[in-house]
């Protein structure tokens, strides 16, 4: 993420101030670090690590600050909008969360699908702002697909991330795991039911199981607020005007996934979606030439491609009188 930022905001001559988050902050000095080795010119990169409400809102507030681009939640994002306008106006680009479909036809290839659907959700522990935490699944292949998927998720190594047989790690903090383990309990009360997961996998730590609920429905919580953790819900779907409908019903618009050997349906469902990264038979898949960011409340701006040097400059008109 540091590097999304970064790369275009240096190319195009500005000097910069990275400010991580506060759960996360050695991987970005160890990048000023780096970038020190390879001869970046003091002052042009300055990373200052504190936390959101003190270090990050001096940023979003300060006048000498022209651009802010943020990747976050979208609560944050909304707050960050907010600061940026109550001094110079700065301008804005905001990464922020998602609530993607990933859908599944009867007559893709499933087990290259319950792949998918295994990066789309479990990649980085779920902690991913484009995760396919909404899994369609058109209803004639529902249980066969939910059954491959399950004894997929049950076989995932969760645990150290230094060990090379780990597949999986823990989240972020305590405060995630928690909030984790409570979107699980509020998707249990108002009628989804664990397929596989949905507690601790182990006794030590924030590590949680992969998890699978079935039995979901738009309305709910689960299927409507970002967990950002390793919890996939999954959903039906009779055709494709009832899927796109479903689709769509969400605030977010960041990403979305489809699984189908018909070409044409894949296109149509591309167009129909609103999101900003369409994946058709893949998931998680980026190139930096390839732009990046949201609609809806996922925000706005681009991030890589050249659409992401848009962010960083400005468009200037020069007159010359010739008499």
């Amino acid at each position: 993420m540091a590097a999304w930022k970064l790369g275009p905001a240096l190319a195009t001559g500005c000097t910069v101030v990275l400010k991580p988050a506060e759960q996360t902050p050695l991987t970005a000095l160890r990048l000023g670090e780096l970038l020190i080795e390879a001869g970046l010119p003091p002052g042009v990169l300055n990373i200052v690590t504190g936390f959101g409400p003190t270090a990050g809102a001096a940023l979003a507030q300060h006048m000498d600050v022209d651009k802010v681009a943020f990747t976050g939640s979208t609560h944050i994002g909304k707050l960050v909008m907010k600061m940026a306008s109550e001094t110079n106006l700065k301008r804005v680009s905001l990464e922020l969360g998602g609530k993607a479909p990933n859908i599944v036809f009867a007559d893709s290839d499933l087990d290259a699908a319950v792949n998918g659907a295994m990066r789309g959700i479990f990649f980085n522990q779920g902690e991913v702002c484009c995760a396919g935490s909404r899994l369609f699944i058109e209803q004639k292949v529902h249980d066969e697909f939910l059954a491959k998927l399950k004894a997929k998720a049950e076989k995932m190594v969760v645990g150290n991330p230094l060990d090379p047989k780990t597949q999986m790690g823990a989240q972020v903090s305590k405060e995630q795991f928690d909030k984790i383990l409570g979107y699980i309990e509020q998707g249990t009360k108002e009628g989804a039911r664990v397929v596989t997961g949905g507690a601790p996998a182990q006794p030590k730590g924030y590590f949680i199981k992969p998890t699978v609920l079935e039995g979901v429905t738009n309305q709910m919580t689960v299927a409507r607020e970002e967990i950002f953790g390793p919890v996939v819900c999954a959903l039906t779907f009779k055709d494709t005007q009832d899927l796109i409908r479903q689709a769509n019903d969400t605030v977010y618009g960041l990403s979305a996934g489809i699984w189908t050997r018909d070409i044409g349906k894949a296109h149509r469902f591309a167009k129909e979606v609103k999101a900003g990264t369409v994946w058709i038979n893949c998931y998680n898949q980026f190139d930096a030439a390839s732009p990046f960011g949201g609609f809806k409340q996922s925000g706005f701006g681009r991030e890589l491609g050249e659409h992401a040097l848009e962010l960083y400059t400005q468009v200037k008109s020069v007159w010359v009188a010739l008499d």
